[in-house]
C-alpha cells in the first residue's frame, strides 16, 4: 500500500493524526514518509493528483474528516 494511502487512511482514523497534520502538514507528512509530490498534492487538494498517485480511482480515496485543502 502507498505510504500517501496510508497516511489519508491514518487521518480518517486517527484524532491525533489528524491534530498533529492540522498544527504542521509539512512536519507530519514528512514523518511518515511522503515525497514531496505526494505532499503537493495533499496541500493542495487535488485529490486527482492524489488518486493517480496511490494508484485508484478519484472515487476511492478515502473520506477523510479534515478538509483535504487544510494539509
Amino acid at each position: 500500500m502507498s505510504k500517501l494511502l496510508d497516511y489519508l487512511n491514518t487521518l480518517d482514523k486517527d484524532a491525533a493524526a489528524r491534530e498533529a497534520h492540522a498544527k504542521d502538514p509539512k512536519a507530519a507528512m514528512t514523518k511518515q514518509g511522503l515525497t514531496d509530490e505526494e505532499q503537493a498534492a495533499v496541500l493542495s487538494g487535488d485529490k486527482k493528483k492524489m488518486a493517480t498517485l496511490i494508484g485508484i480511482q478519484e472515487d476511492s480515496l478515502p473520506s477523510v474528516q479534515v478538509n483535504i485543502s487544510t494539509f
